[in-house]
């Protein structure tokens, strides 16, 4: 099963960004976690803070993969043309965020990504990931 990790602007902070809120673990090590943890998968990850660099990759990961994991942070809540990509693709995205975003504040609670996204997964920290991880699997 091959499965790509895609993740938006700011998250190559995870680990001193805001530790309250993102907690102390790089992505990196979570990465390795999830890689030692379920070796039946194959993991692509990428990060980018440019919303085209993004959009690149949920196209080139669109119609190959089984299954993508997109946190587009920022960008969830202002991107049309990262939904707009996930409706061009056949592959199943699930959307993730590390917090809960329907607890923060108004701006955060609009998403392009939700209606498009097979599911959506958030407020449970990197676990977050995990389990979009299992609903893939599963």
């Amino acid at each position: 099963m091959r499965i790509a990790i895609i993740n938006g602007p700011n998250l190559n902070l995870l680990g001193k960004r805001e530790p309250d809120l993102y907690g102390n673990t790089d992505f990196e090590s979570f990465l390795n976690h999830l890689k030692s943890k379920y070796t039946q998968v194959t993991f692509s990850y990428f990060q980018s803070n440019i919303e085209g660099e993004i959009i690149d990759k949920i196209q080139e990961f669109g119609f190959e993969y089984d299954g993508i994991i997109l946190n587009a942070a920022a960008y969830t809540h202002t991107s049309v043309g990262i939904g707009d990509a996930i409706k061009a693709i056949k592959t199943p995205v699930i959307e993730v965020h590390i917090s809960n975003i329907w607890a923060r504040e108004p701006f955060r609670h609009q998403s392009y990504v939700s209606p498009v996204a097979k599911g959506v997964i958030a407020g449970f920290g990197l676990m977050s990931y995990e389990l979009a991880l299992m609903s893939l699997i599963n």
